[in-house]
């Protein structure tokens, strides 16, 4: 299932593509990684998908992720009497550390982490911003607000608190039952929401340990104070605009999305733009110029995957969004200002062998007009290593390791493999221009580089290269 692209494709299934037929229409219209969404369906549901992606897997004979996103803790507003009040600028407003139903007077936050947390002139967002009010004083059970932006406020509305770091783990109990099921089923990634410190990372990997791969989703403001230590310690993040964009100010989300794509290219850490890029497909069949736009400047920016919710989830289009964004990225990469502008923010090789190498290999094989860079891999470092100088050709990496080959369905550029181990260097040469070959990457007599780590086997000992004529 060779792409002719290198940004990935990462869709979520829903109502709309959970049949298998719809899986396999959506992969070969160019999904490579799926994403089970556990903020809704059931765990037969996605049990039911996870079964369907992998028959389709098999049938296809090509390496496919699939990505659990934990919904996380969700604060919320209490029962209003009446169903609803409105708030207009300058009204002062009560919320009261309460599950009882309320007013304006005593609205019910039943949530004591924000009482200990948040001090006068932080700001509570409410239904996702559209009311704003701002706190001037509080007691041990009373937060008094001024309304900064007026609105209508209802039942059980989501509250947002962009400039307060809460001591709240952001694994639920119901986060905790859905990471065991879907490590047990064998998901390939764990995306975790409401990350707001490293050590939020820390607390999801010790229970996944090598099971799966993490996205860190980057939504909160507290989290882009700590980024790199959040990156290093993440297999993957996520620019999770929608949240992102509720607690910083929109004119702000560009901005913090190049730094963060960058940021994970510099630590090869793969990174996913997501939500909104093609919202308007979720009711018509084709999208708005500048969400066409929008994907483009995310693979302007480097950015190793690209994903869609609503749209393949609950969309009219499911199948006609994939295909838009695919054609997006083709027509993105394959215009004359993108080599120059993905250059442009190239970050700075590490001084070790193995990036020293990596970043050669891509370099040599520009040199010798090479079809393809082989690159062998345990891990994913070595394919990875060379994916951060975003070469012109692509990068076939072969591993022993299904998971492995998975997981690479969210690395820029890489097309990953399945195969035996090997054990001789003439074993690793005559097996990379066969695959080279049956994977439709080189003809006979072309010239292509070989990377790999010598001895065979070990994780991130990138220190061989080799040009290998086919």
């Amino acid at each position: 299932m060779r792409r002719l692209r290198r940004a990935k494709i990462v869709a979520t299934v829903g109502p709309a593509s959970a049949s298998p037929e719809m899986l396999r229409k959506l992969h070969l219209a160019g999904v490579d990684t799926f994403r089970l969404n556990f903020s809704h369906g059931t765990h037969a549901d996605h049990a039911k998908v996870h079964a369907a992606i992998r028959a389709l897997e098999a049938e296809v004979g090509s390496p496919i992720g699939i990505l659990q996103d934990l919904q996380g803790p969700k604060i919320r507003i209490g029962k209003i009497a009446g169903g609803s009040f409105t708030l207009k600028k300058g009204d002062v407003v009560r919320f009261t550390k309460t599950s009882a139903e309320g007013g304006v007077d005593a609205v019910p936050l039943p949530h004591p982490e924000i009482f200990a947390a948040v001090a006068p002139g932080h700001d509570l967002l409410i239904d996702d911003g559209r009311v704003r009010v701002r706190v001037r004083s509080l007691t041990a059970t009373t937060i008094v607000a001024e309304t900064i932006v007026g609105g209508v406020v209802s039942d059980r509305k989501g509250v947002n608190l962009p400039g307060t770091v809460l001591d709240l783990s952001p694994l639920t109990a119901k986060d905790q039952a859905d990471l065991a099921f879907g490590l047990e089923l064998g998901v390939d990634w764990v995306a975790l929401s409401f990350v707001q410190k490293p050590e939020d990372v820390i607390e999801a990997k010790a229970l996944i340990g090598q099971r799966a791969g993490l996205v860190a989703k980057i939504e909160k403001p507290s989290a882009l104070d700590d980024i790199d230590d959040i990156i290093r310690l993440a297999d993957a993040i996520m620019v999770a605009r929608g949240d992102l964009g509720v607690e910083i100010p929109p004119e702000e989300v560009p901005a913090r999305q190049k730094e963060l794509i960058l940021a994970a290219r510099r630590a090869i850490t793969p990174v996913i733009v997501a939500t909104q890029m093609l919202d308007s497909m979720v009711a018509a069949p084709t999208p708005t110029r500048a969400e066409a736009s929008d994907v483009a400047t995310a693979i302007y920016d480097g950015a190793d995957a690209v994903m869609l919710s609503a749209e393949s989830a609950t969309g009219a289009h499911p199948v006609e969004t994939v295909e838009m964004m695919d054609r997006i990225i083709r027509s993105t990469e394959g215009h004359k200002l993108y080599r120059s502008l993905v250059q442009a923010s190239q970050p700075v090789t590490e001084d070790t062998p193995p990036h020293a190498v990596a970043a050669a290999a891509a370099d040599l094989a520009e040199a010798i007009s090479a079809p393809v860079i082989v690159a062998y891999t345990s891990s994913g470092n070595t394919a990875g290593r060379i994916a951060r100088k975003r070469p012109v050709l692509p990068i076939l990496a072969i591993t022993p390791h299904v998971e492995v080959a998975r997981r690479l369905g969210l690395t820029w550029g890489v097309h990953s493999v399945l195969s035996k181990g090997v054990h001789t260097f003439e074993e690793m040469v005559d097996q990379a221009a066969e695959v080279a070959r049956r994977e439709d990457f080189a003809r006979p007599h072309d010239h292509v580089v070989v990377v790999s780590g010598q001895p065979s086997g070990p994780s991130g000992s990138t220190n061989n290269l080799r040009v290998i004529e086919i």
